[in-house]
């Protein structure tokens, strides 16, 4: 493998601190040298001055669909989208068909990565057989098989004896336990945010306090068991208060934010377009004020995209029939870097949220650029502008509320253990 050279970037790595114009040297896969004015014969050059060089972005909940739902997304063209959108590593969640309750399944989706992706991949296993909330899944052999982590996702595990042993099951392996916070019988058939726009439109609410109770409910079994509970996409300001509390009490306690639930309101149903429906609905303006406050002050460890592509038949149909759901990779990182135009995060701690926090929860040695690290990089340009043209997607999916969107900021270099596997056009 030829050795890279990346010249002339501010290198941001949380990890060490680093924040400073430096050259980075790749050899053999790993990260070699980061210093000032490095000269390496035989290197190739990437030339990055007034660009970012960062550690390759990890993002923890992502639905690559295979096996059983090609139509939608394969480890292919998931990993590739991943790839093009800045992230070197994707955790893919367990709700496929057939739903990764097994190690043989574990195992098939870890062998397709290595032969058609283009990025890591690790796989989560699901806490129950097939979902259901019924029985443990083979907790034992899928850890045996290498999956980081455990979640029903899609599902909230709604028996709270069943989610205890999981956490004290899942606590002997060192996985934490990815929740879907929705309680199922608060929540009951709503398709958006309860509150005013969904009584103007006429569409069944969910209400914060589903979510919020679940979280309540699961800090107090993470607090009795010792366990590590994960929270998926928070999307209330009650839900990110409890977290916070949580946190001061020494609870092993992390979650993530979504780009939508920090970007957009309710507001953007009033057309009934099916791609701002998702599980769970954007909220109101308070609630994305204070999931900004919460990854600006640590509440709230990461950004993770909730990646779910689906098929246009399952999208182009009236709003109550619609799936949950939007695509994120390839739009996460420009919507995130928002945060750094506002001034809500610094860029440094932005990385933390994309790179370094994200691959503690699931426990892979990723997320830094230090020396003797594994060579994932992400060379981003801040200022490049764009616009959201979802047929350029790597994905299969175009469900995405962001279509032609004017967006600042982009990944332009994707390097994967040495390797260039996504490269900007000019």
């Amino acid at each position: 493998m030829p050795k890279l050279l990346i010249k002339g970037g501010r290198v941001i790595d949380p990890a060490s601190g680093m924040d400073a114009v430096r050259d980075v040297l790749i050899d053999g896969g790993d990260i070699s040298i980061i210093e000032k004015n490095i000269n390496s014969d035989g290197a190739k050059v990437i030339d990055a001055k007034g660009k970012w060089v960062v550690p390759g972005l990890v993002d923890i909940h992502v639905h690559l669909r295979e096996p059983g739902y090609e139509y939608k997304e394969t480890i292919e063209t998931g990993t590739r989208s991943a790839a093009a959108g800045g992230f070197t590593s994707v955790a893919c969640m367990a709700n496929t068909n057939p739903v990764n309750d097994c190690a043989s399944v574990t195992e098939y989706i870890r062998n397709t990565a290595k032969s058609r992706g283009v990025v890591n991949v690790f796989p989560i296993g699901a806490v129950t057989r097939g979902l259901k909330g019924e029985s443990l899944a083979d907790i034992a052999e899928m850890a045996d098989a290498g999956v980081v982590a455990l979640s029903d996702d899609g599902h909230c595990v709604m028996n709270p004896s069943m989610l205890r042993a999981a956490l004290e099951y899942a606590g002997m392996f060192g996985l934490p336990v990815i929740e879907h916070a929705e309680d199922i019988h608060l929540k009951q058939n709503g398709v958006m945010n309860e509150g005013l726009v969904s009584t103007e439109l006429g569409l069944t609410g969910n209400p914060r306090t589903a979510e919020d109770a679940i979280v309540a409910r699961d800090v107090l079994l993470a607090e009795y068991t010792g366990g590590h509970i994960h929270f998926a996409h928070v999307s209330t300001a009650g839900s990110v208060e409890i977290i916070r509390q949580a946190k001061a009490r020494g609870i092993k306690i992390t979650a993530e934010a979504a780009p939508h639930h920090f970007t957009l309101t309710d507001e953007a149903v009033r057309k009934y377009d099916t791609n701002a429906k998702m599980a769970p609905p954007l909220r109101e303006k308070s609630d994305v004020d204070a999931i900004k406050q919460g990854l600006a002050d640590g509440s709230i460890d990461c950004i993770a995209t909730d990646h779910a592509p689906h098929g246009i038949a399952e999208k182009d149909v009236e709003f109550d029939n619609a799936l949950f759901g939007i695509v994120g990779l390839e739009t996460a990182l420009s919507l995130s870097l928002n945060l750094v135009h506002e001034e809500v995060l610094t860029p440094m701690r932005l990385v933390e949220t994309m790179a370094l926090n994200p691959a503690k929860v699931i426990g892979v040695k990723r997320g830094t650029l230090e020396p003797g690290a594994v060579a994932d990089v992400t060379i981003i340009d801040p200022s490049a502008e764009w616009t959201v043209d979802p047929s350029l997607f790597e994905s299969k999916g175009r469900n995405t509320p962001f279509a032609g969107w004017k967006m600042k900021g982009r990944a332009v270099v994707t390097i994967v253990k040495g390797k260039v596997v996504y490269e900007l056009e000019d």
